[in-house]
Order: structure tokens, then sequence, then C-alpha cells
């Protein structure tokens, strides 16, 4: 067996990995660098690069270590629709003859991603529900076990060969209490486990560093709730920024915005991409509840209405990065015109993603909301990652003969080899990879 990190094990971000045996091979993921997309990009939405340039750029993976079985790759199995994941589908896909196999949120996110860029694939999407098994060939079986994460029908995949097992949990918390969907399928993690032959665990490595276990999304909701409910916010106009794919917190903000009795306005083409998809597999159904606003001509003349009855709306909007041209942004800046009044209440449910680039702007922003003096909430969070005391519970359930740390840089891959070597790993057996090389086992 021969496993090869082609992207994701040098940076966060850029998944994509390949297991081969008895050569063939399945492709795990296939994502976006987006710190690196966007920097190409720019503020130019409708430029076209060549994937020579995206890879140049460090944007989409550079597939180059596994050129010489591009002929052999079965399927290509995306864990979950987060673009740093599936954003290269439509960049690299269509160089490997094979479907693309997906849960059904993933599925509804990819072809959603497609329409938009008015783009069809020459590969056939398969949609394969979570805890449900597909055979590719006579040495090839997929497995997508329910995993708890920041979005919905996120899988933790297992590929069964006659050479063993691999487990990648890319991305993954463990979560007991989650406000939609099932906790992670214990009893089958336990059940690969005992049985063995399981040769390596794939691990995403963002917070192996961090001395605790990840809180639940049940907790992220009651610090939601003590905002938007046990704050006074007559008069004011309040406006909530969060991931667009985190469709359980949307619900909550949703849930909690009615109990407020005010008119819930969703505000952004991604909070809008993400909330369809979800609609189109009957996820949720938020269109009765809430107005949804893609596009700029659209979100002023709304805005505008707002601003005649502030305090019957809650905002929930794009910007939580401070991205410059999401809405939050362009209504700090004025290219959106509405007015933030002192004391408007502004709630950041998320965290800032630890980059130069997000880190720059979510300060730009604040400084900017600051000066009209409105109220900010921030952190109102728990993340969609596991901590120290997750990974070593996922790394004691599988017992996998190889750990390989995965979506981080030097330093977290370091400290989940540490703790690897606490559980009684040699340190052979839990290799720091990088982008483009390849395990043999």
């Amino acid at each position: 067996m021969k496993i090869h990190t082609v992207s994701g094990y040098s940076e966060v971000g850029r998944n994509m990995t390949c297991v081969e045996s008895n050569n063939k091979a399945v492709i795990l993921d296939m994502g976006l660098n987006l710190e690196e997309y966007i920097n190409i990009r720019g503020d130019d939405d409708d430029i076209v690069f060549s994937n020579k340039q995206l890879i140049k750029a460090r944007a989409i993976p550079d597939d180059t270590v596994i050129k010489n079985i591009k002929n052999n790759v079965l399927a290509i199995i995306p864990s979950h629709g987060h673009l740093d994941h599936i954003g290269a589908i439509p960049f690299l896909s269509e160089k490997y003859d094979c479907p693309i196999i997906a849960t059904p949120y993933t599925t509804s996110i990819i072809k959603v991603i497609l329409k938009d860029k008015n783009q069809e694939l020459e590969n056939k999407i398969i949609t394969l529900k979570l805890n449900k098994k597909i055979k590719l060939s006579d040495n090839f079986t997929i497995e997508l076990l329910n995993m708890t994460h920041s979005i919905p029908h996120a899988s933790t995949i297992v590929v069964h060969t006659k050479e063993g097992k691999v487990v990648y949990c890319c991305d993954f918390k463990l979560d007991n209490t989650p406000t939609l969907g099932e906790k992670p399928n214990y009893k089958r993690l336990k059940e690969l486990g005992k049985e063995g032959k399981v040769k390596a665990l794939i691990i995403d490595s963002l917070y192996a560093d961090v001395h605790r276990k990840t809180p639940s999304e049940s907790i992220a909701k009651e610090m939601l709730r003590d905002v938007m409910l046990n704050t006074d916010s007559s008069g004011k106009v309040v406006i909530v920024t969060t991931f667009s794919s985190h469709i359980a917190r949307l619900r909550a903000i949703v849930e909690f915005g009615r109990k407020m009795h005010r008119k819930i306005v969703f505000l952004g083409r991604s909070l809008a991409k993400y909330v369809y998809a979800a609609e189109d597999i009957g996820l949720v159904n938020f269109s009765k509840k809430v107005e949804i606003c893609s596009y700029s001509k659209q979100i002023q003349k709304k805005l505008q209405d707002i601003e005649q009855d502030r305090e019957k709306y809650l905002i929930v909007c794009t910007g939580h990065q401070g991205e410059p041209n999401a809405v939050l942004s362009k209504i700090a800046t004025g290219r959106y015109k509405f007015r933030l009044m002192p004391e408007d209440h502004i709630i950041f449910s998320c965290t800032v993603i630890p980059n130069e680039i997000n880190i720059e702007n979510r300060k730009k922003l604040e400084e900017l909301l600051l000066e009209k003096r409105v109220k900010i909430f921030k952190h109102v969070h728990q993340s969609g990652h596991g901590s120290r005391e997750d990974h070593r519970e996922m790394i004691n359930m599988v017992k996998a003969e190889y750990v390989l740390p995965s979506h981080a840089k030097e330093e977290k891959k370091q400290a989940l080899q540490q703790l690897a070597m606490h559980i009684g790993y040699k340190k052979n057996k839990v290799p720091i990879m990088h982008n483009g090389e390849t395990l043999n086992i």
C-alpha cells in the first residue's frame, strides 16, 4: 500500500490524499487553499486562470506525485463540503476518468458550485448516504462514517482494501450533543479498531496542541441564546455573521431571531448558495421563515427597507472574516448605504481563521465598526475541529498501525506526533509528511 500525501500536509487547506493498493487508487478530498486562491483572484470573480497558474500560486493541489497512476484512480471521495476539501474539484477532477462519491449535502454543494460557474463535469457524481458502503472493485470498498463538524453530512472515510484499511478523519470533532444530525459513529469506529488491519489513520491536526476536548455545538447555541435573547437590543439593529456553510448555527440564529420577534434576512451570495444546497435535500427549510438576498441590488434595496424600521429586523450576513467584498465590510465602509448607529449590535459567531489576510481584514473591519460606536460581541462560537483529547480518543478507538498528522503546519503536526508517542506509538509510526510525498506501507 502507498499513501500519497498530495496536498494539505504542509499547510491548512488544499487537502488531497491518494491511497494506492494493487495498482489501483482512490483520491480523498480535492480542495482549495482559500487564502492563495483569493490572493490570485483579487476582486475579479470572472477572471479565468489555467490549472498551471493555480498550482503555481499554491491555490489548488499539485498532483504531480500521482501523475503515473492517473489512469488507475477509481474514485474521488470528498469528506465534506468545505471549499478546502472540494473547491479544486471544478479544476482537477476531469483529469481523472472516475466518479465523484460524496454524502448528500456535499453532493448538493458541489452541484451548486458547478452551476454558479456554469460548468458541467464529465465525472459522474454519486451520492452515498452516511454509514453506507460502496464497492469500487474487487480490492476497493469505500465506507462513509457519520462524523460531526461545522457542516452537515461530514464523513470519516474508510478505505477498505485487501492490504488493509485507511481511516481518513479530516476534519472532525467528537460532539456528543450536536444540534443538527447524529453524533459520531463511535460503534463502527470501535469495531474497526477491534477488527484490526487499519494500516493508517490520517487525522486533522489543527488543534492538536490545545489541551482540551472541543465543546459541543450545543454550547455554541447557548452562547448565542445568551447574547441574542438576554441582551437588550430594543431600538437597535442586530447583525449576526457566521460561516455560510454552518447550517446548524444558522438554524439556531433563525430560532432565536423568531423569539426576538424580528424579521430575519440573509444577505450575501455564499449564504444563499449553502442554504439553497441544504434546502434542495430537505435538510432545512429557511425560505419560509427568512428572506434571502443574494445580489448587490437586492441587498441594497433590503437595507434601505431595514433602515426605515430598524428594530424589527435581524440581519444575518456574510463577512465574519472581514472579507472586503462581503456584506458586513460593505456596510462598514459605506459601499452599501446603511447607517450603523451607536450601540447597534454586531455579533461575530465565529473565530478568525488564523492566517495573515484574515487577521488583518478582521482588524480593519472591527476598527471601522468601533468608530461607529456599535456594540461588538466576539467569539460567540465553538470550533468544528477536535482538540487534543478528541485526537486521543480517535487514535485509541481506531488503533491504526500508522498515524499521519494532516491539515496543519509543522508545529501542529508535531504536537499530534508527540501525543501519539505518549499513547505508545514509536516515532517512525507517526511520520511527519509533507506535500508531494509518498508513504510506503
